[in-house]
């Protein structure tokens, strides 16, 4: 460790020599003890305990000298721990000077002032010097040991400062490299959610960021209007011109309508030469002003690549007033159907969505409007189809299936009143009614269960449980005469939820069923997750038994594993006498299908219960039978 002595006195340089020379290892253990209960811990001393610290002296004998020798030792980057600064040093500069400059070359020195006088001013020194924590005082004469040990201790602590400036230098560069890493990544995610949601041709939001906007919009209380705008001629111009004046074209009029776009307006490009507009607007009628003005606009020349081109628009939009909640993509459909009017009607056109554009909607309408009405007026009825055991053929339940037949239309398929029914508050209400009906049929049964389907919004209807419950309680049956099924639909969405109300309901006593099984997107986990009594093969499964080889392994593989389960394996939409014996050898628990009886009103369910026993299914009197509607969760 280097030690600077600056003294004007020769006999002081011998002093500070004969202090610093080599001593025994006793003398060694007491200097380390003492620079211990300085410094707290010895854990990190320079040297091992029990020897001495080394040091390499440096002596001046002048201030400037001195000040010379802190130059050189840095400019050779082997700097000094410690300097001893006698204060007064005549002729030349003082101790004071002197460690002033010292300081000004080296800030991490240690400073040890050393006088026999007792006038001088350590403030003044602190001061000049300083800092207060990097310089110290001994008065002379001073103690061989008080020497050594400030020494020690000053240069233990001197190298400790240079290892933590390190270690903090260190520190500060890898948390720069961390900082630019992060201004980095935040950059390429930036740029990667940008270029997810725009257009690279035109840097226009695309179709995914303009349909999330919509959806925001059809979420919010603003009446807004959505435009589909199609540029006319477009394919002449790629083909006369090309592709890359095509495309200048598209950015062009990509310019056009977002300069005139009015203010927190959208203007998306969204395929091809098709751009989607987006924008709040008082009314209709305003929204058909701002489009036709739009259009207008887009209906001028073009400079493309030297030639002039005259382009042209059509359009068609939708307007939602405020309040009005629509389904993001519904909107942009009936929007696409307005533009393809427009473009039947001629070039240059902007037509408005009416309903008459859409056939679907007015029928959908009419089928919702006549189902709100349907239990009042008595078109409503129930049909059950037996449920048989695969030996015996024994009736042990029976499917109650909706039907509806109406004065307007005649008799109307479950596959098309289901679903409106379904995405209206429709379905409540018929269900509520199902449930009712077949719990009050089932009474007249010797003690076959009913099957009910439930649909999967009411499924997550938050009181499920109960309102199934309290209608099972009113007509006083038990539950396990009663089986709910249930689609891999209904409880795909929130799993945990569904497992909670499937094992709550079966704690109660009632069947469970997962319906339609083998057609859902996670059938195995279900099985595993859910608490299930029985299984129910899809019949489309069934129906290619005969022609394809993967269904009947479909088939055979769900039975095994249901029986593997300990689950009932029943086998929906059997039609022929080849399937029972493939399915009864597969080793199907359960059979329900044509080939025993199709559904049927609740007298001749009755009896059928009453019977318990299928006859021979070519003997079954015609009276049995309703007409062929179907077959199936629905029918």
């Amino acid at each position: 460790m280097r030690i600077l002595i600056v003294d004007d006195e020769p006999a002081m340089h011998d002093s500070y020599r004969r202090s610093f020379a080599p001593i025994g290892n006793a003398d060694a253990g007491a200097l380390d003890a003492m620079a211990a209960e300085l410094f707290g811990d010895d854990d990190d001393a320079p040297a091992e305990p029990g020897t001495a610290m080394d040091f390499a002296l440096t002596h001046a004998m002048q201030g400037l000298a001195g000040v010379a020798a802190i130059e050189k030792a840095i400019a050779d980057g082997d700097p000094f721990a410690v300097a001893f600064i006698d204060v007064r040093m005549p002729p030349g500069i003082d101790g004071k000077e002197t460690a002033t400059r010292i300081r000004a070359l080296d800030p991490d020195i240690n400073l040890v002032m050393v006088t026999g006088y007792s006038d001088f001013s350590p403030i003044e020194i602190s001061k000049a010097a300083g800092p207060a924590d990097k310089i110290f005082y001994i008065a002379k004469p001073f103690e061989v040991a008080e020497v050594t040990q400030m020494a020690s201790a000053l240069s233990h602590r001197w190298q400790l400062d240079r290892e933590l400036a390190a270690t903090r230098a260190a520190l500060a560069e890898k948390i720069v490299i961390l900082e630019e890493q992060g201004l980095e990544l935040a950059a390429n995610e930036s740029k990667a959610v940008h270029i997810a949601n725009h257009d690279s041709l035109t840097e226009a939001p695309n179709r995914l960021a303009f349909l999330r906007t919509l959806a925001e919009k059809t979420r919010g209380n603003e009446s807004f209007a959505t435009a589909m705008v199609d540029l006319d001629r477009f394919k002449l111009v790629n083909d006369t011109l090309g592709h890359l004046a095509g495309d200048d074209l598209i950015r062009q009029i990509c310019v056009v309508l977002q300069d005139a776009m009015p203010d927190g307006g959208m203007v998306a490009r969204l395929g091809g030469d098709e751009f989607g507009l987006l924008f709040e607007s008082p009314g209709e009628q305003a929204a058909c002003m701002v489009v036709e003005r739009l259009i207008k606009l887009c209906s001028a020349s073009f400079k493309i690549f030297g030639h002039s081109v005259q382009c042209g628009a059509s359009a068609g939009f939708v307007y939602v007033e405020a309040g009005q909640k629509h389904d993001p993509v519904d909107v942009m459909r009936r929007a696409d159907l307005a533009l393809n009017a427009a473009k039947q009607a001629g070039r240059g056109v902007v037509r408005t969505f009416d309903d008459t554009m859409d056939e679907s909607i007015r029928f959908r309408r009419r089928i919702e409007g006549g189902l709100s009405k349907s239990i009042e007026k008595g078109e409503l009825n129930l049909v059950y189809q037996p449920i048989v055991a695969r030996d015996g053929l024994e009736v042990v339940g029976f499917e109650a299936l909706l039907r509806w037949d109406t004065e307007e239309f005649g008799p109307v398929s479950p596959s098309m009143f289901i679903p409106i029914a379904e995405e209206s508050n429709l379905i409540h209400e018929l269900g509520t009614w199902v449930l009712c009906e077949a719990v009050k049929e089932l009474k007249d049964w010797p003690g076959q269960y009913v099957s009910v389907n439930f649909s999967p919004r009411q499924f997550r209807r938050h009181n499920f449980i109960g309102h199934v419950l309290e209608c099972v309680q009113r007509a006083g049956v038990e539950p396990n005469r009663v089986q709910i099924e249930i689609t891999e639909t209904a409880i795909f969405d929130d799993a945990d939820r569904a497992a909670d109300t499937l094992y709550r309901l079966r704690q109660m006593g009632f069947r469970i069923a997962l319906d339609d099984f083998g057609t859902g997107y996670s059938s195995l986990y279900n099985i595993r997750k859910f608490a299930l009594d029985c299984l129910k093969i899809d019949r489309s499964f069934i129906d290619g038994m005969g022609r394809e080889r993967e269904s009947a392994a479909i088939v055979h593989s769900i039975i095994h594993l249901g029986r593997a389960l300990g689950l009932g394996v029943i086998a929906e939409g059997v039609e022929t006498e080849a399937q029972v014996m493939a399915l009864r050898a597969a080793g199907a628990s359960h059979l329900q299908g044509f080939y025993f009886s199709r559904p049927v009103a609740a007298d001749a369910a009755r009896e059928m219960a009453l019977a318990r026993f299928i006859p021979d299914p070519s003997g079954l009197e015609e009276e049995y039978l309703e007409p062929e509607l179907g077959n199936g969760t629905h029918g």
